[in-house]
């Protein structure tokens, strides 16, 4: 019985990179052995166990094969006679088929090789251990991960691979993966540093217009000059994404940002490169999305106030106060003011997601805040004291903070510039 690191947690410790997770390799040794060691089995598909005391992955070697047609699962075996190198060659990229085993008495670790992980790590290549890659379509969200992941330490994608990704993209396999993996690669992807990569490794290899559709179409769909000096839709888009990335770690501002334009998509060529009425257009695609990758309502409902609303913060200064109002009312800011912040810092990545604009201030946001500040300054119970009833209430509530905003408009605009 011999236990070795694997994955992960070997590529990372090598590029000196922070680790996550550690997993561990069995080989040698039989289900009934590791029970009998204290470690509780979990999972049905295959034999994986927790550390009876650290509660730690350990997975026993094994080999396996795609069976029947489509994406339909693997047979497994899981017999003692399974080398660390058999185990290996089933993983994805050589960087992740890497592992590594210490000597108690002396502390020196040994790397486990067989397929030159360290010389695609130092020459920053990710590149796929064997033709087995193409059995799980996953591995192209996967793959694409990665990429957006080390981007900022310059790992690119070795060709040969990436022409494997497109052969995947090009079959029904994508379509295969059920909904719940498809979102949980996408929300990882959008935590990483250049979340944008992802999505355009993606396009590269047509996995793009497989899965999302709705942000494909953006590629090729241009914009005013004056305000999108880069024209692309689909480029703002990243643009916007990686500044997104700059400003807050939130993932569910980065996906708000990443939907904000997807009604640009629906626009009539005739009216190109104008896109009026984009804002609501894109809700339903928005709807859309959340609805096939079953993803949370949280990130739902921001990616629905930053499609429909993310206009009337741009042009916060001539809006007429009953407009902010409506604004307000809207996006229910009363009851989720987090929300609302959150959705004015997106509004700020999609300013500065343009050529030339990544550095411009963005004081809408600041006046939406003293705005909003002063407006809650109305108190219902006030309302309620002076003798208004039932629907009179909500119906003075509103004229007074639209007073109010008012007057802090005139404020504003009296201030010298």
């Amino acid at each position: 019985m011999q236990i070795y690191l694997v994955g992960g947690a070997v590529r990372d410790s090598l590029l000196q990179y922070p680790i996550k997770d550690k997993d561990y390799l069995v080989t040698g040794a039989t289900i009934q052995q590791m029970l009998d060691l204290g470690y509780q089995q979990v999972g049905r598909s295959f034999p994986v166990f927790l550390h009876p005391e650290t509660h730690q992955e350990y997975a026993l070697a094994r080999t396996e094969k795609k069976s029947g047609s489509g994406y339909t699962g693997f047979v497994c075996d899981f017999s003692t006679d399974i080398t660390v190198e058999q185990d290996l060659l089933r993983r994805d990229l050589t960087i992740n088929a890497m592992a590594m085993t210490e000597d108690s008495s002396t502390s020196k670790k040994t790397i486990i090789d067989p397929y030159n992980g360290q010389q695609d790590l130092n020459d920053r290549i990710l590149r796929h251990v064997s033709d087995a890659f193409s059995e799980d379509p996953l591995r192209v969200l996967r793959v694409a991960r990665f990429a957006a992941r080390y981007h900022h330490l310059g790992f690119t994608i070795a060709e040969e691979t990436l022409a494997l990704m497109a052969k995947i993209s090009a079959s029904d396999e994508l379509l295969a993966l059920t909904p719940e993996r498809v979102w949980q690669e996408i929300e990882s992807a959008l935590a990483e540093q250049s979340a944008d990569v992802f999505f355009e490794i993606l396009r590269k290899v047509g996995a793009l217009a497989v899965l999302l559709p709705e942000l494909d179409a953006l590629w090729g769909v241009p914009n005013p000059p004056k305000w999108h000096p880069e024209i692309d839709t689909g480029l703002h888009t990243m643009m916007a994404l990686k500044q997104a990335c700059l400003l807050t770690d939130s993932v569910e501002i980065r996906f708000a940002v990443l939907c904000h334009d997807f009604g640009k998509g629906l626009s009539p060529v005739d009216n190109l490169p104008h896109h009026h009425g984009h804002e609501k257009s894109g809700v339903a695609l928005v709807k859309q999305v959340c609805q096939r990758f079953k993803i949370p309502n949280s990130f739902r409902e921001l990616a629905e106030i930053m499609s429909e609303f993310h206009s009337h913060v741009h042009r916060a200064f001539e809006l007429k106060p009953s407009t902010i109002l409506k604004l307000f009312d809207k996006t229910d800011v009363w009851r989720k003011p987090e929300r609302f912040n959150q959705f004015l810092l997106a509004c700020k990545a999609d300013l500065q997601g343009r050529t030339g604009f990544e550095n411009k201030a963005y004081p809408q946001s600041q006046f939406i805040i003293e705005l909003l500040d002063t407006a809650n300054k109305v108190a219902v119970k006030d309302i309620i004291q002076d003798g208004f009833t039932g629907p009179e209430i909500r119906t003075e509530l509103s004229r007074r903070r639209i007073e109010q905003i008012q007057k802090c408009v005139k404020l504003k605009r009296a201030e010298p510039n």
